[in-house]
């Protein structure tokens, strides 16, 4: 198989492709990682009342710390893999509501802004590198531009949620069953079209983000702002636990597969 005009041994590109492969327990992981970020980013920005900024800066250095990690790792390490992505959707959180909110860019413009921001990452690696598949990433360049466009989808995911459930007034609820409906139909697109599975992978990637995003801020929202009003303590430390519990026992291996 030809990756970026050289052949590689394929045993020699699994051990350097440090992504899992997509299943369904990549996406039950996601998700929940998603909703503990959104608890752990208001939990420290809110609660804690260190607002956006330092939240963003806490987190940004964290993710930071967890991609080198990711990048050094000589293979696939589902802990150290999770750990970044948790990280960068604590760093989506604050910087989304930092843009939305304290820079005063709004829901539409800060979703706006990410969303050129996202593209733009992706064609820019489809170009440098020839193709943004998973299975692809097998060199440091390669897993950069990965890093980069997860942390623009998470950040823009959050923006969307916000955008759904506050200013289109759909409630925390209501956005759930928008963004549930849309990976429906990404499902329906990967069973019954022939539309690009890597084209697929990185609409639902954005779409799981919101959707855990606004599941977040109904557990832990005030009841009269349409949420439960429960602990973001509590709550961001059962996500931990279940995200833990899943790491460890779900099987996972390096996207050796095209997506």
């Amino acid at each position: 198989m030809i990756y970026n005009e050289v052949k590689v041994d394929p045993d020699i590109k699994e051990a350097l492709i440090k992504v899992p492969q997509v299943t369904l327990g990549f996406w039950i992981i996601k998700i929940l990682a998603t909703t503990l970020g959104e608890t752990v980013g208001d939990a420290v920005s809110m609660s804690m009342n260190l607002g956006y900024l330092i939240g963003t800066i806490i987190f940004m250095s964290c993710l930071i710390v967890a991609v080198v990690c990711q990048i050094k790792a000589i293979k696939f390490k589902p802990s150290i893999y999770w750990i970044a992505i948790i990280a960068s959707t604590t760093v989506g959180t604050t910087l989304a509501d930092f843009a939305d909110r304290s820079l005063g860019i709004g829901y539409i413009g800060g979703s706006t802004l990410l969303a050129i921001l996202l593209v733009s990452t992706l064609l820019i690696w489809h170009k440098s590198l020839g193709s943004i598949s998973v299975a692809s990433i097998h060199n440091p360049k390669a897993e950069a531009f990965y890093w980069l466009t997860i942390m623009f989808s998470q950040t823009l995911g959050t923006a969307l949620g916000d955008w759904t459930a506050v200013s289109a007034g759909l409630g925390y609820v209501g956005a759930a069953y928008i963004f549930s409906a849309g990976l429906i139909l990404v499902i329906a697109c990967f069973l019954f079209t022939h539309i690009s599975r890597t084209i697929l992978f990185w609409l639902a990637f954005v779409l799981t983000r919101p959707l855990g995003a606004v599941f977040g801020d109904f557990l832990d929202k005030p009841i009269a702002q349409g949420g439960l009003d429960f602990s973001r303590y509590t709550t961001t430390g059962l996500l931990l636990l279940v995200i833990i519990i899943l790491v460890v026992l779900l099987p996972q291996r390096s996207a050796l597969k095209q997506h």
